[in-house]
């Protein structure tokens, strides 16, 4: 059905995540910081990039303004995740080129609708 970029440097929202995802039929890559989400990205651009915001090294936000900014990436749709639902912190996601901005806690059904809803507009477009 599709791979997808899961960046997420916490080991139980990661998990929680891709168990998720597999269970639904995706292929999952992981990355626990943004270098290695931008690596990962590179070698093997996905269908689809869930980021989180806060991760070491390189934030989520420069990473979605990297995958905009590659040849191979850029076309890529993008769904940030975050703890922090304060309005400035989903207007710079919108601004680096995120598509979608996602609050944890979240549902799962919800993150899967969310990703199915993109993966098939990526196909269509």
């Amino acid at each position: 059905m599709g791979t997808i970029l899961l960046a997420e440097d916490d080991p139980d929202i990661l998990f929680m995540v891709a168990f998720k995802l597999r269970r639904a039929g995706l292929e999952v890559l992981e990355a626990t910081d943004g270098p290695s989400a931008l690596e990962v990205a590179r070698r093997r651009p996905p269908d689809l990039a869930l980021l989180d915001i806060r991760m070491p090294r390189i934030d989520g936000i420069t990473v979605c303004r990297e995958l905009r900014a590659g040849p191979w990436t850029s076309d890529i749709p993008i769904i940030v995740m975050t703890a922090r639902s304060r309005p400035q912190d989903k207007e710079q996601a919108y601004a680096a080129g995120a598509n979608d901005f996602l609050v944890k806690p979240f549902s799962p059904r919800d993150l899967l609708t969310r990703v199915e809803t993109l993966l098939a507009t990526r196909v269509r477009g």
